[in-house]
Protein backbone atom coordinates (compact mmCIF):
# COMPACT_ATOMS: atom_id res chain seq x y z
CA UNK A 1 0.00 0.00 0.00
CA UNK A 2 1.49 3.33 -1.06
CA UNK A 3 0.54 6.97 -0.65
CA UNK A 4 -1.51 8.53 -3.45
CA UNK A 5 -0.99 12.09 -2.25
CA UNK A 6 2.31 13.55 -3.42
CA UNK A 7 4.58 14.24 -0.47
CA UNK A 8 7.98 15.65 0.38
CA UNK A 9 10.44 13.01 1.50
CA UNK A 10 14.02 13.56 2.67
CA UNK A 11 16.82 11.02 2.64
CA UNK A 12 20.08 11.45 4.50
CA UNK A 13 22.69 9.30 2.79
CA UNK A 14 20.87 9.23 -0.53
CA UNK A 15 24.03 8.13 -2.33
CA UNK A 16 24.17 4.84 -0.36
CA UNK A 17 22.69 1.56 -1.53
CA UNK A 18 19.53 1.73 0.59
CA UNK A 19 19.12 5.50 0.27
CA UNK A 20 19.26 5.51 -3.52
CA UNK A 21 16.95 2.50 -3.79
CA UNK A 22 14.38 4.20 -1.59
CA UNK A 23 14.70 7.39 -3.62
CA UNK A 24 13.80 5.46 -6.79
CA UNK A 25 10.76 3.92 -5.08
CA UNK A 26 9.47 7.30 -3.91
CA UNK A 27 10.20 9.00 -7.22
CA UNK A 28 8.26 6.30 -9.06
CA UNK A 29 5.24 7.25 -6.94
CA UNK A 30 5.58 10.89 -7.95
CA UNK A 31 6.78 12.21 -4.59
CA UNK A 32 9.25 15.07 -4.16
CA UNK A 33 12.52 13.46 -3.09
CA UNK A 34 15.20 15.54 -1.42
CA UNK A 35 18.48 13.94 -0.52
CA UNK A 36 21.86 14.82 0.86
CA UNK A 37 25.25 13.21 1.14
CA UNK A 38 28.77 14.33 1.88
CA UNK A 39 30.53 13.48 -1.39
CA UNK A 40 29.80 16.01 -4.13
CA UNK A 41 31.24 13.81 -6.91
CA UNK A 42 28.96 10.96 -5.93
CA UNK A 43 26.00 13.35 -5.89
CA UNK A 44 26.84 14.55 -9.39
CA UNK A 45 26.75 10.98 -10.71
CA UNK A 46 23.57 10.30 -8.75
CA UNK A 47 21.81 13.29 -10.33
CA UNK A 48 21.89 11.48 -13.68
CA UNK A 49 20.16 8.42 -12.17
CA UNK A 50 17.68 10.50 -10.18
CA UNK A 51 16.92 13.48 -12.43
CA UNK A 52 13.81 14.49 -10.50
CA UNK A 53 15.42 14.46 -7.06
CA UNK A 54 16.73 17.56 -5.32
CA UNK A 55 20.25 16.84 -4.12
CA UNK A 56 22.40 18.68 -1.58
CA UNK A 57 25.94 18.31 -0.30
CA UNK A 58 25.88 18.18 3.50
CA UNK A 59 27.93 16.49 6.20
CA UNK A 60 25.54 14.79 8.61
CA UNK A 61 28.08 15.02 11.42
CA UNK A 62 28.03 18.85 11.19
CA UNK A 63 24.96 19.96 13.18
CA UNK A 64 25.19 23.58 11.98
CA UNK A 65 25.18 22.56 8.32
CA UNK A 66 22.40 20.06 8.94
CA UNK A 67 20.19 22.63 10.68
CA UNK A 68 20.74 25.07 7.82
CA UNK A 69 19.77 22.45 5.24
CA UNK A 70 16.55 21.50 7.02
CA UNK A 71 15.66 25.17 7.36
CA UNK A 72 16.26 25.64 3.63
CA UNK A 73 14.06 22.65 2.83
CA UNK A 74 11.30 23.98 5.09
CA UNK A 75 11.49 27.44 3.55
CA UNK A 76 11.41 26.06 0.00
CA UNK A 77 8.90 23.23 0.26
CA UNK A 78 6.80 24.17 3.27
CA UNK A 79 6.51 20.69 4.69
CA UNK A 80 8.45 17.53 5.50
CA UNK A 81 6.39 14.38 5.40
CA UNK A 82 9.19 11.95 6.22
CA UNK A 83 12.89 11.79 6.91
CA UNK A 84 15.00 8.63 6.51
CA UNK A 85 18.50 8.59 7.97
CA UNK A 86 20.33 6.04 5.78
CA UNK A 87 23.72 7.01 7.15
CA UNK A 88 26.25 4.96 9.05
CA UNK A 89 29.48 3.00 9.03
CA UNK A 90 30.75 -0.51 9.70
CA UNK A 91 33.52 -1.30 12.18
CA UNK A 92 34.43 -4.90 12.94
CA UNK A 93 37.06 -4.94 15.68
CA UNK A 94 37.22 -6.29 19.21
CA UNK A 95 37.23 -3.65 21.93
CA UNK A 96 40.94 -4.12 22.73
CA UNK A 97 41.84 -3.34 19.09
CA UNK A 98 39.49 -0.34 18.79
CA UNK A 99 41.41 2.92 18.96
CA UNK A 100 40.09 6.15 20.43
CA UNK A 101 39.72 7.47 16.89
CA UNK A 102 37.82 4.32 15.84
CA UNK A 103 35.43 4.75 18.75
CA UNK A 104 34.89 8.47 18.20
CA UNK A 105 34.35 8.15 14.44
CA UNK A 106 31.92 5.22 14.88
CA UNK A 107 29.81 7.16 17.36
CA UNK A 108 29.95 10.30 15.25
CA UNK A 109 29.00 8.62 11.96
CA UNK A 110 26.19 6.56 13.46
CA UNK A 111 24.75 7.86 16.73
CA UNK A 112 25.65 11.56 16.66
CA UNK A 113 24.59 12.03 13.05
CA UNK A 114 21.26 10.34 13.83
CA UNK A 115 20.64 12.60 16.82
CA UNK A 116 21.55 15.75 14.89
CA UNK A 117 19.12 14.75 12.12
CA UNK A 118 16.37 13.85 14.58
CA UNK A 119 16.73 17.22 16.25
CA UNK A 120 16.69 19.11 12.95
CA UNK A 121 13.74 17.19 11.50
CA UNK A 122 11.50 17.22 14.56
CA UNK A 123 11.98 20.95 15.01
CA UNK A 124 10.04 21.49 11.78
CA UNK A 125 7.75 18.46 11.87
CA UNK A 126 6.48 19.32 15.35
CA UNK A 127 5.26 22.68 14.06
CA UNK A 128 3.31 21.08 11.20
CA UNK A 129 2.09 18.36 13.62
CA UNK A 130 2.74 15.43 11.31
CA UNK A 131 5.72 13.55 9.97
CA UNK A 132 7.73 10.36 10.21
CA UNK A 133 11.41 9.75 10.98
CA UNK A 134 13.16 6.47 10.28
CA UNK A 135 16.61 5.43 11.44
CA UNK A 136 18.84 2.39 10.99
CA UNK A 137 20.13 0.16 13.73
CA UNK A 138 21.82 -3.20 13.17
CA UNK A 139 21.45 -6.84 14.04
CA UNK A 140 24.59 -6.25 16.14
CA UNK A 141 22.42 -4.26 18.55
CA UNK A 142 19.87 -7.09 18.70
CA UNK A 143 22.19 -10.00 19.47
CA UNK A 144 25.79 -10.38 20.59
CA UNK A 145 28.10 -10.77 17.57
CA UNK A 146 31.86 -11.04 18.11
CA UNK A 147 34.04 -8.02 17.31
CA UNK A 148 31.14 -5.57 17.02
CA UNK A 149 31.45 -3.73 20.36
CA UNK A 150 31.74 -0.17 19.04
CA UNK A 151 29.13 -0.41 16.29
CA UNK A 152 26.77 -2.32 18.59
CA UNK A 153 27.04 0.47 21.17
CA UNK A 154 26.33 3.14 18.56
CA UNK A 155 23.39 1.30 17.03
CA UNK A 156 22.00 0.37 20.43
CA UNK A 157 21.98 4.08 21.21
CA UNK A 158 19.91 4.71 18.10
CA UNK A 159 17.31 2.17 19.24
CA UNK A 160 17.03 3.82 22.65
CA UNK A 161 16.82 7.26 21.01
CA UNK A 162 14.01 6.07 18.73
CA UNK A 163 11.89 4.81 21.64
CA UNK A 164 12.34 7.99 23.65
CA UNK A 165 11.67 10.27 20.68
CA UNK A 166 8.56 8.28 19.79
CA UNK A 167 7.23 8.97 23.29
CA UNK A 168 8.20 12.64 23.14
CA UNK A 169 6.59 13.44 19.81
CA UNK A 170 3.57 11.13 19.65
CA UNK A 171 1.18 13.83 20.89
CA UNK A 172 2.45 16.10 18.14
CA UNK A 173 1.55 13.59 15.45
CA UNK A 174 5.09 12.39 14.71
CA UNK A 175 6.17 8.77 14.28
CA UNK A 176 9.72 7.60 14.98
CA UNK A 177 10.89 4.10 14.03
CA UNK A 178 13.99 2.12 13.09
CA UNK A 179 15.03 -0.85 10.97
CA UNK A 180 17.75 -3.22 12.21
CA UNK A 181 19.14 -5.14 9.22
CA UNK A 182 21.82 -7.76 9.16
CA UNK A 183 24.48 -7.64 6.45
CA UNK A 184 23.06 -5.96 3.35
CA UNK A 185 24.57 -6.04 -0.14
CA UNK A 186 25.41 -2.34 -0.45
CA UNK A 187 28.60 -0.50 -1.49
CA UNK A 188 29.35 0.09 2.21
CA UNK A 189 29.47 -3.66 2.80
CA UNK A 190 31.55 -4.53 -0.26
CA UNK A 191 34.69 -5.45 1.72
CA UNK A 192 32.61 -8.37 3.05
CA UNK A 193 30.20 -9.11 0.23
CA UNK A 194 32.91 -9.19 -2.43
CA UNK A 195 35.07 -11.57 -0.43
CA UNK A 196 33.73 -15.07 -1.28
CA UNK A 197 34.66 -16.74 2.00
CA UNK A 198 33.36 -13.88 4.14
CA UNK A 199 30.14 -13.74 2.14
CA UNK A 200 29.58 -17.48 2.48
CA UNK A 201 30.26 -17.34 6.23
CA UNK A 202 27.78 -14.47 6.57
CA UNK A 203 25.09 -16.38 4.70
CA UNK A 204 25.66 -19.45 6.88
CA UNK A 205 25.12 -17.33 10.01
CA UNK A 206 21.57 -16.57 8.89
CA UNK A 207 18.93 -19.25 9.55
CA UNK A 208 17.34 -18.41 6.18
CA UNK A 209 20.73 -18.75 4.50
CA UNK A 210 21.13 -15.40 2.76
CA UNK A 211 21.92 -11.72 3.30
CA UNK A 212 19.70 -8.71 2.58
CA UNK A 213 19.35 -6.88 -0.70
CA UNK A 214 18.87 -3.08 -0.66
CA UNK A 215 15.42 -3.41 -2.26
CA UNK A 216 14.19 -5.52 0.65
CA UNK A 217 15.20 -2.93 3.23
CA UNK A 218 14.02 0.03 1.14
CA UNK A 219 10.57 -1.50 0.64
CA UNK A 220 10.10 -1.72 4.41
CA UNK A 221 11.30 1.86 4.78
CA UNK A 222 8.80 2.90 2.12
CA UNK A 223 5.97 1.26 4.04
CA UNK A 224 7.00 2.59 7.45
CA UNK A 225 6.93 6.16 6.17
CA UNK A 226 3.59 5.74 4.39
CA UNK A 227 0.07 6.39 5.65
CA UNK A 228 -0.42 2.62 5.85
CA UNK A 229 1.84 2.65 8.92
CA UNK A 230 0.09 5.57 10.59
CA UNK A 231 -0.20 3.75 13.93
CA UNK A 232 3.37 2.40 13.99
CA UNK A 233 5.82 4.27 16.21
CA UNK A 234 8.60 3.50 18.66
CA UNK A 235 9.38 0.22 16.90
CA UNK A 236 12.61 -1.42 15.76
CA UNK A 237 12.09 -3.89 12.91
CA UNK A 238 14.67 -6.64 12.53
CA UNK A 239 15.35 -7.77 8.95
CA UNK A 240 18.05 -10.35 9.47
CA UNK A 241 17.01 -13.75 8.13
CA UNK A 242 16.15 -14.85 11.65
CA UNK A 243 19.66 -14.22 12.95
CA UNK A 244 18.57 -12.32 16.07
CA UNK A 245 15.69 -14.60 17.05
CA UNK A 246 16.33 -18.13 15.79
CA UNK A 247 18.95 -20.62 16.91
CA UNK A 248 21.70 -21.20 14.32
CA UNK A 249 21.20 -23.94 11.79
CA UNK A 250 22.97 -27.17 12.79
CA UNK A 251 26.00 -28.06 10.72
CA UNK A 252 25.38 -31.24 8.75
Amino acid sequence: MTDTKHKTFIIGGISGGIGETLAHLWSAEGHQVIGFARDTQTLHALSERLPNAELHACDSTDPTALNALFQQISDTHGQMDAYVHAIGSILIKPAHSTSDDDWASTLQANLSSAFYALRAATKHMAKQRHGSCLFFSSVAAQIGIPNHEAIAAAKGGIEAMVRSAAATYAQRGLRINAIAPSLTDTPLAQPMTQHPKMLQASKQMHPLGDINQPEEIASLAQWLTSDAARLVTGQVFAVDGGLSKIAPKPKL
